[in-house]
C-alpha cells in the first residue's frame, strides 16, 4: 500500500469519525468543534487529490467563516444550557434509523444505476469533459470543448476562479459579504442584550 493511500484512508476515517461525533454530541459547542475537525479532514483529502485551492477555500470559508456564524448562533440561542430534547427514547431512535435508511438508499441507488461517466461519454460519442456535464446539445455546440483546460493552462485554476468572481460577479460577492457582516453584528447585539 502506498503512503498516499495510507494518508488518504487515515484522513477519510478521521473525517467519518468526527462527522459521527458531530451528530451524536449533546453539547452544541462540542458538536461544532467536531464539525471543524471534519472540515479540516476534508481539506486534507482535497490536498491529496491535488486540489490545493479548494482545500484552502474549505479551511477559510467553511472552517473559518461559516463556523464563526454557527458559534454566533449557538451564543445567540444560548444552547449551552440543557433543555428538553425534541425526540427522546424509542420514538427518536426509530425516526433516526428511518432517516438513516432513507439517506443510505438515496446514496446507493444512484451510485449503482450510474455507469462510469467516461464510458457514458464515449457511448454518446463525446470525449471532452464539458460534454459530460449533462448540458443541452445547443449549449454544448456553443462552447469550445477544451475551454476550461485552455483557461486553466493560461491562468491557472486560481485565476480561472478569481477573475469571474472579482469582475463579473463582484457586486453579488460584495453584497453577500455585507449581509454576512450585518448578520454577525446583529447576532452580537442580540446576544449581548440577553446577557
Amino acid at each position: 500500500m502506498s503512503p498516499t493511500l495510507i494518508v488518504f484512508w487515515g484522513f477519510a476515517g478521521l473525517a467519518m469519525a468526527s462527522a459521527l461525533f458531530c451528530i451524536t454530541r449533546k453539547n452544541p459547542v462540542a458538536s461544532a468543534l467536531w464539525l471543524v475537525m471534519t472540515l479540516f479532514s476534508l481539506s486534507a483529502l482535497f490536498v491529496i487529490l491535488d486540489a490545493q485551492f479548494i482545500a484552502v477555500l474549505q479551511v477559510l470559508v467553511y472552517a473559518g467563516a461559516i463556523m464563526v456564524l454557527f458559534l454566533f448562533v449557538i451564543m445567540l440561542l444560548n444552547l449551552g444550557r440543557r433543555g428538553p430534547a425534541d425526540l427522546k427514547g424509542p420514538a427518536g431512535l426509530a425516526v433516526g434509523v428511518a432517516l438513516g435508511v432513507v439517506l443510505l438508499f438515496q446514496l446507493l441507488v444512484p451510485a449503482r444505476a450510474a455507469e462510469d461517466p467516461q464510458r457514458q461519454c464515449e457511448a454518446l460519442g463525446r470525449a471532452a469533459p464539458l460534454a459530460c456535464l449533462g448540458l443541452p446539445d445547443s449549449v454544448l455546440a456553443a462552447l469550445p470543448q477544451d475551454a476550461m483546460a485552455r483557461l486553466q493552462q493560461q491562468e491557472g485554476i486560481v485565476g480561472a476562479v478569481a477573475r469571474p468572481l472579482f469582475q463579473t460577479y463582484l457586486l453579488p460577492f460584495e453584497v453577500t459579504s455585507v449581509l454576512l457582516l450585518a448578520a454577525i453584528v446583529g447576532a452580537v447585539v442580540l446576544a449581548k442584550r440577553k446577557l
